[in-house]
C-alpha cells in the first residue's frame, strides 16, 4: 500500500505504486540482514518488509521461519533461543557469504549477524529520507499476544505508533493472523493493518476483510488466478499489497490491477521497470 507522501515529495497525478523490499533486497544479500536492508534503501525502495519473532528473553528479531535451520548454521526454534544464542550464529553463509566470524569489516557483520527489529528501526531513522516499514507478525507462537505487546512498545519508543496530525503512518503491521491484527488495532488504532492471504476464504471473496482491516495482502498467485478479488477489495475501499512479485510480467499485472504496493525481493529491478 502507498501512503500519501509529504507535499514536497508528492508527484503530480496518481500516486505511484509503492515498492516494498521483501526481507530487504533479499535477492542480492541474505534475507533479514542489515546488509539486505541497507541495499534496499540504497536501491530506492519505498518501504522495507520484515518478519518478527520473539526470542526466549523477549527481543524481537527479524527471522521468517519458526526455526533458524534454513537461514543460519544453527538449529532450534527462535522462541526457545535467547538473543545471545542467535548472535553467535551465522545468518549469511547459506547465501554464499563468508563464514569467518572473525572478519572485522562492517559489511561482513552486516551480512551474517541476526538483526533485531530495534536495529532495523535505527537504520530507517537514519536513512535520510522517508522509508516506510511493513512489519509482519508471525503466528502461531508460544508467546501469543506478547509479540504485539513488544512490537507496539518498540514502535512507541521510536514515535511510530501514531503519526503526527495530518501525516500518513510510516509503519503498518501485517499478518496472516486476524487475531494479531485485532490486537494491534485495539492498542494502536492509528497503525494500518494488512491481512495477508495465501488463499482467499469464501467470506473474503466479495471484498470483505476482517473487522477494522483496510488493506488486503494477497499472494501473486491469487492476483494471477483471481484478479476479480482484487477489484472487489478495491471497490470496497481497501488498499491491495501483493507479494512476492519478482517477475516482470507479474509487476506489469500488479500495476494493471492497480495494486497499491508491490512486495518484491528485487526492489531495484522493479523500480527500474516502473521507470523510477
Amino acid at each position: 500500500m502507498t501512503y500519501a507522501r509529504p507535499d514536497q515529495d508528492r508527484l503530480p497525478g496518481p500516486s505511484p505504486v509503492s515498492v516494498v523490499a521483501h526481507r530487504g533486497a533479499s535477492e542480492d544479500a541474505p534475507e533479514h540482514t542489515l546488509a539486505a536492508y541497507r541495499k534496499a534503501i540504497e536501491d530506492g525502495a519505498d518501504a522495507l518488509e520484515c518478519d518478527v519473532r520473539l526470542t526466549a528473553d523477549g527481543h524481537l528479531v527479524c527471522v521468517h521461519d519458526r526455526r533458524v535451520n534454513r537461514t543460519s548454521n544453527g538449529r532450534g526454534a527462535v522462541s526457545s533461543l535467547e538473543l545471545s544464542d542467535l548472535a553467535a550464529l551465522d545468518f549469511g553463509s547459506w547465501k554464499g557469504q563468508s563464514t569467518d566470524r572473525e572478519a572485522p569489516d562492517r559489511d561482513h557483520r552486516d551480512s551474517t549477524s541476526v538483526l533485531t527489529l530495534e536495529r532495523l528501526l535505527e537504520l530507517v531513522a537514519d536513512a535520510g529520507r522517508r522509508v516506510e516499514l511493513a512489519i509482519e507478525t508471525k503466528h502461531p507462537t508460544r508467546w501469543a499476544g506478547r509479540v504485539e505487546e513488544r512490537l507496539l512498545a518498540l514502535l512507541r519508543r521510536f514515535d511510530l505508533d501514531a503519526p503526527a496530525a495530518g501525516e500518513p503512518s510510516a509503519v503498518r503491521v501485517m499478518s496472516f493472523s486476524a487475531r494479531s491484527l485485532h490486537r494491534v488495532q485495539a492498542a494502536a488504532p492509528a497503525i494500518p493493518t494488512v491481512y495477508l492471504m495465501q488463499f482467499v476464504l469464501p467470506r473474503h471473496r466479495d471484498g470483505a476483510l476482517p473487522p477494522g482491516v483496510r488493506i488486503a495482502g494477497p499472494s501473486i498467485r491469487i492476483a494471477r488466478n483471481h484478479p476479480e478479488y482484487v477489484a472487489r477489495w478495491q471497490r470496497a475501499g481497501h488498499g491491495v499489497h501483493i507479494w512476492t512479485v519478482d517477475e516482470p510480467e507479474d509487476v506489469e499485472l500488479c500495476t494493471r490491477l492497480g495494486a497499491t504496493a508491490i512486495i518484491t525481493n528485487r526492489p531495484k529491478q522493479v523500480l527500474s521497470q516502473l521507470g523510477r
